[in-house]
């Protein structure tokens, strides 16, 4: 690698900024910002990347960077705005190049050194990126708790609490997850205005899916019957993706992201079913992280995910830009056992 490099992976509840330099690598980590999609996204994504990235530059003491890269949530959604940060970072970093792409497209690259395949990533949410030899992309799922992200943590963890509710009425059959959710949440009659006030509902459900998986090593026939459903909705993420490639051959696969550390209830079912499925796809483990592939990025210019991604130089703020100064919001902050 020629040059120091920053590699950023940007999420809606945290930041984590690695920096290589000198040999050596330096890691920080903050509180994330709310997606590149909503209003004034650039300028709070912007706030949040300096916040974390400018006391590893001076702790290194860095005066010039060869290139920066952000993976960051909202950017498939709001290119413009993945524009507008990466002229805004090029200006108030000390960098010759500055690339915007989505969390889910560092990922990829992580996942697969820079190469062509699918990668499903299941964190809080759920999504199942395709890239070609040809650099297009096909998204299958990451739509967002409200409208998927099926089989993912937050839904996983919704799930489970309608399950222990119906319980708790009588509308549905008897579980142990009713004790559960007592036992994480509280009094199940406040459950309600917890989710609707708290400012990241969708990783406070999520918290709720190991508990899900625990009952359903128990024995409990609702979790269980949910860990199957998540399984299969995470199967039919990945194979809609896959699908994309069929004519490729031999299509490299890997399955990334915390709550497919939850254990074999989910991963066997889900990887036996794209082996029946799409015996074509050749499963391996991920090859490294999104801050693995935003540090690729950064430095290679002539990878297949170079069409997905916003790159400027810095002639192009030679001018410089106003930096209206924001606070990244304090409700980014994580919630303990949210998942990646």
């Amino acid at each position: 690698m020629n040059g120091d490099v920053l590699a950023i992976d940007l999420g809606k509840t945290g930041c984590r900024v690695a920096l290589w330099a000198d040999g050596r690598r330096l890691d920080g980590a903050g509180a994330g910002a709310p997606g590149l999609a909503v209003p004034g996204g650039a300028a709070l994504a912007e706030a949040a990347i300096l916040a974390v990235a400018m006391p590893l530059l001076r702790t290194a003491k860095i005066g010039k960077l060869k290139a920066v890269c952000v993976g960051a949530a909202g950017m498939l959604a709001a290119p413009e705005a993945a524009r507008v940060l990466a002229q805004r970072l090029c200006a108030h970093l000390p960098a010759e190049s500055v690339a915007v792409a989505s969390d889910a497209v560092t990922s990829h690259a992580g996942a697969l050194a820079g190469k062509a395949g699918v990668v499903l990533a299941v964190g809080t949410g759920a999504v199942a990126i395709a890239i070609g030899p040809g650099g297009v992309l096909h998204r299958a799922d990451g739509w967002g708790p409200r409208l998927g992200d099926e089989g993912g943590g937050a839904w996983l963890g919704l799930e489970g609490l309608r399950a222990a509710l119906r319980a708790t009425d009588g509308r549905g059959p008897a579980t142990t997850l009713m004790h559960a959710a007592v036992l994480r949440f509280g009094v199940l009659t406040g459950l309600s205005a917890l989710m609707e006030g708290h400012d990241n509902a969708p990783g406070l459900a999520a918290t709720f899916a190991p508990d899900i998986y625990h009952h359903a090593e128990a024995g409990d026939a609702i979790a269980a019957g949910l860990i199957r459903q998540a399984a299969a909705a995470l199967a039919a993420t990945a194979a809609a993706a896959a699908f994309r490639l069929v004519d490729m051959g031999p299509v490299p696969f890997a399955a990334v992201g915390g709550l497919l550390n939850l254990g074999p209830l989910l991963t066997v079912p889900l990887l036996a079913t794209l082996h029946t499925d799409m015996p074509w796809l050749e499963h391996a483990s991920a090859h490294g992280t999104s801050l693995d592939g935003a540090l690729l990025l950064a430095a290679d210019h002539g990878t297949v995910h170079e069409p997905t991604l916003v790159r400027v130089v810095a002639m192009e703020c030679a001018a410089g830009l106003p930096f209206t100064a924001v606070t990244a919001p304090s409700s980014n902050k994580k919630v303990k056992g949210t998942l990646p």
